[in-house]
């Protein structure tokens, strides 16, 4: 018989999940011993509700992107396009860049993949606040993961940016200074509500989402850089 889908979990989720089973199970034991009867009942509704939710935020789909030209940009995160637009990137670069950032909601997937095909020259974690993820502040002053790949399509740089949300208390990061990364490797993953930004060269690609657009990780093609 054949499954019509699966429920992918990622790695970061299964010690949480783990966690938070022993405690419903464990309340819902309780209540069922102390109180029985209707309380008993709704305990393990919103239980299961509540572990539902976890697990869905966990999921983890299998996605493999066929590229179909060397410049392609393949969106990081799953979620909405907030910001297209020219900034000056003070942190790290120190240049003008073209910003585009993707907001991912609670219920969007939350695992993020490298973009482009190249090397990671530079990872680096920065403390900071947690304001809520969609706001234009949030860039410069979140807790946030910076890594910046050099293209191995035309030795150019893009900054990834992985953001801590008003939820997020947590953001994993793979990437590590000098590793090889390629299409379809995951980034990282962030924790409860997010943003994901990108910094590219001005006048080196051609952007093929809109804001307000909504796009997938490792399936949308956001941008191409140009020949």
């Amino acid at each position: 018989m054949k499954i019509p889908f699966r429920i992918y979990i990622h790695k970061e989720g299964w010690k949480l999940l783990f966690s938070v089973a022993i405690a419903l199970v464990l309340i819902n034991l309780l209540l069922f011993f102390l109180a029985g009867g209707i309380f008993s009942g709704i305990s393990l509704v919103i239980s299961t509700v509540l572990f539902l939710f976890f697990t869905n935020f966990f999921r983890s789909p299998r996605r493999f992107y066929q590229q179909a030209h060397p410049g392609d940009i393949v969106s990081p995160a799953d979620g909405k396009i907030v910001v297209i637009e020219p900034v000056y990137e003070d942190k790290l670069l120190k240049e003008k860049r073209l910003q585009v950032s993707i907001f991912m909601s609670v219920t969007d997937v939350h695992a993020n993949w490298y973009p482009l095909a190249g090397k990671v020259i530079h990872y680096s974690h920065r403390k900071g606040n947690y304001h809520a993820a969609y706001l234009p502040k949030a860039s410069s002053e979140n807790e946030h993961s910076s890594v910046i790949i050099r293209a191995a399509y035309n030795q150019q740089t893009v900054l990834v940016r992985q953001i801590a949300g008003a939820l997020a208390r947590r953001i994993v990061t793979y990437a590590h200074t000098g590793k090889r990364c390629k299409i379809n490797e995951h980034l990282g993953f962030i924790k409860f509500g997010s943003r994901v930004d990108l910094f590219f060269p001005l006048d080196s690609v051609d952007m093929l989402v809109e804001p307000g657009a909504h796009v997938k990780g490792n399936k949308t093609v956001i941008a191409r850089f140009k020949a």
